[in-house]
């Protein structure tokens, strides 16, 4: 009887650990009615207290019009402790955040009697959620269509006027970029806020848009908050191009107010395809991808080290994609190439190695008839590979992988994509999809395909310190009704938590993942 319960005992100590492989557990909050079945998740953050406050614009009517914002207060048992419907249609959403127990939500809106463009601030406390209203930043000058936003491909500087609002990573502060074009003028501005909503400086950027027009994509900003370091293209106005060359080069920005310094990186035979500021411990680095023409071809990854106060390049290295990485992507033999990478995610190692990973993200168009003798544009986002990699601070590769998949959404893309964690040198992957299980072809690469259904499976994908994959399902699709907003995650390093919302139709409910 001894031996057969130790027998017993052992065979649950193996099942245990060999059922669940990855260091995970997670929590289900209450599954609850929601009568907004139209919505889209804008916002969401530490309340400051172990709770958490959503926030969703929704959708009503017989043809569905923004009608206002719901704020959904969870507490840390993910219980809704309260909600509130902010009644505000009209204005753009840009972005939401809380500081010191104040939700700020930052909109942008053009006043067709008064006739200007406007960044607007909308705060309150969480307890009965009573909005004030101030104005950021206003523009006097006439409407355009697409006035405000960030594309990663293609800029129009030809509308009269484009602005963009950028945060940092940690989300300490931000920067609205605005560019004016009217007759013989051409100003460009670069206003630099902190998180309590104070301008810190606002720099007239126009001398440098005399011969290239910027289009700014990511950004740091220094630990007193007075310096951003802005990475964005820099298109080029007079050059004569070739039909098949980008009109485009890759530039750091350095702006204290007072002062503003350029870096570009193109060297001969070496073109920057997309940049990523990081400041680490003192040092300032770039890193991203290179291409060995003028055209839309990655050819491999970049890193830069920079002095933080000239910008002057102290060290430079250009690591070309390994056999590993294209077999992970196309298969042995294969003679593809890698384009449209988007950054996702960038980390510093305790042992200062940089972790980074990309999405191969783009959008396609095309025409449809609506049956009604009409046809209409249809935009579709796809969100496919996910490039990791690994460098260390000297710049050197210590690995590269692609971890294939394909999604495309028309509308919102919260359920696409894939969010990630690193946690103590290893890098982790959330995707959500119709896929019992992915496909692995010859033993070395691993495939995810959308699926068809609407019940959706969250698989976890692994990379260790040494580039090592795998993968395994942690949450199935019997158990999790609802889909997970995946790519939309409440990031909290200081407890090693994810936070997801599900939702479908009309219920809703949240998801809590920890590392273990």
């Amino acid at each position: 009887m001894k031996r057969l319960l130790l027998l017993i005992a052992l065979m649950g100590v193996l099942f245990g650990a060999f059922s669940q492989k990855m260091p995970v557990s997670y929590d289900f909050g209450e599954k609850l009615n929601d009568r907004y079945r139209y919505s889209n998740l804008v916002t969401i953050d530490n309340d400051g207290d172990g709770g958490y406050v959503l926030v969703r614009s929704y959708f009503q009517g017989l043809i569905l019009k923004p009608k206002g914002y719901l704020i959904e207060h969870y507490n840390k048992d993910l219980e809704l402790v309260s909600q509130y419907n902010y009644k505000l249609k009209g204005l753009q959403f840009v972005d939401g955040f809380i500081k010191n127990g104040q939700l700020k939500l930052l909109f942008f809106n053009y006043d067709f009697e008064r006739g200007f463009y406007e960044y607007q601030a909308h705060t309150s406390n969480l307890v009965n959620f009573s909005f004030e209203k101030e104005q950021l930043l206003k523009f006097v000058t006439p409407a355009v269509e697409g006035a405000f936003g960030k594309n990663y491909y293609n800029r129009d500087f030809k509308k009269g006027f484009s602005t963009t609002l950028l945060f940092n990573a940690e989300k300490t502060g931000f920067i609205i970029s605005t560019h004016h074009k009217k007759n013989k003028e051409n100003k460009h501005t670069i206003h630099l806020f902190d998180a309590d909503l104070n301008k810190r400086w606002e720099h007239d950027f126009s001398a440098e848009v005399a011969e290239k027009n910027y289009a700014f994509e990511n950004l740091a900003i220094s630990g007193n908050g007075n310096e951003a370091f802005i990475v964005g293209k820099a298109y080029f106005k007079k050059k004569r191009f070739k039909a098949e060359e980008r009109k485009f080069q890759y530039e750091l920005i350095k702006v204290n107010g007072g002062v503003a310094k350029t870096q570009s990186f193109d060297n001969p035979g070496k073109f920057s395809e997309g940049l990523y500021p990081i400041l680490s411990k003192g040092k300032l680095y770039c890193v991203g991808f290179y291409a060995d023409r003028k055209d839309n071809r990655y050819n491999g990854l970049s890193f830069f080290e920079l002095d933080a106060t000239s910008l002057t390049v102290l060290n430079k290295k250009y690591n070309p994609f390994t056999d590993q990485f294209m077999d992970d992507k196309f298969g042995r033999g294969e003679n593809e190439f890698v384009n449209n990478l988007v950054f996702k995610g960038v980390t510093v190692t305790d042992e200062n190695d940089i972790l980074f990973n990309a999405e191969e993200y783009f959008v396609t168009h095309s025409m449809h008839n609506t049956g009604a003798g009409q046809r209409i544009k249809v935009d579709r986002f796809h969100h496919n590979d996910i490039v990791s990699v690994k460098l260390n601070t000297n710049g050197d590769m210590l690995w590269a992988r692609n971890i294939n998949k394909a999604e495309v959404t028309q509308g919102d893309g919260a359920y696409a994509s894939y969010s990630s964690y690193s946690k103590d040198g290893d890098t982790y992957f959330f995707l959500s999809t119709a896929a019992e299980n992915p496909q692995l072809i010859n033993n070395e690469r691993l495939v995810f395909k959308q699926g068809l259904t609407g019940n959706r499976n969250v698989f976890l994908i692994s990379l260790d310190e040494n580039g090592k994959m795998d993968y395994e399902k942690v949450i199935d699709a019997k158990e999790a009704r609802l889909p997970l907003m995946v790519s939309k995650p409440l990031i909290n390093t200081k407890t090693d938590e994810l936070l997801f919302y599900a939702k479908r139709g009309n219920k809703k409910q949240l998801v809590k993942v920890a590392f273990n």
